[in-house]
């Protein structure tokens, strides 16, 4: 059940959803997006930080949609960037499979502009250089054990298959954090990763 500010808040983002519909993702990231991540001194122009905004509404929107995939809650999904991160779904709970929602930030991101690694010997190299990714690398490896043990191509694999059906609803979800400069709440971003909504 929706809240009455969920509610409106559902109804703005889909709205400029709908006026935005024909635009790229850089087109319409937020200018808060984009001004945190240039005024940081993060990025050297406004082109950088606007691609680094969208790299990142995906990245969350992956880790989104997987946890309503398994059956997880979260409180909000935002793309605020802090000294810390760059985005965040906080307050993960509930999630049997988690390491399904920490390797879905990485899988979105390669969803995002079809750079899949389709060959196990990319992949395995791949995972030997995941390490610095907000403890998501770490706790990926550490929840793969009760199905999985040390086979980290499997469980990868097997998040891949969970996850790359989901890209519609990724890319959606990664649309609405970029064009609301707040974050989304969790009735939110299930009604907007919702395909029957």
């Amino acid at each position: 059940m929706l809240k009455p500010a969920e509610r409106q808040a559902l109804s703005v983002i889909r709205t400029e959803l709908r006026r935005s519909v024909r635009y790229d993702d850089e087109s319409i990231a937020h200018p808060r997006w984009v001004r945190q991540r240039y005024d940081c001194g993060c990025y050297a122009s406004l082109a950088p930080a606007r691609k680094a905004a969208v790299r990142t509404a995906w990245h969350e929107a992956g880790h989104a949609v997987a946890a309503l995939a398994v059956g997880a809650r979260f409180s909000s999904a935002s793309i605020n960037h802090s000294h810390r991160s760059e985005g965040r779904v906080h307050g993960i709970t509930g999630a049997e499979q988690a390491f399904v929602i920490d390797a879905a930030g990485q899988i979105a991101e390669r969803l995002m502009d079809w750079t899949m690694l389709e060959r196990d010997e990319e992949l395995r190299q791949w995972l030997r250089t995941w390490r610095q990714d907000g403890g998501d690398a770490r706790r990926f490896r550490q929840s793969i054990a009760a199905q999985f043990g040390a086979d980290e191509i499997a469980a990868y694999r097997w998040c891949e298959q969970q996850l790359a059906p989901r890209r519609l609803q990724i890319r959606e979800l990664a649309r609405a954090l970029l064009v609301y400069p707040l974050h989304l709440p969790y009735n939110v971003a299930a009604e907007l990763a919702n395909p029957t909504a």
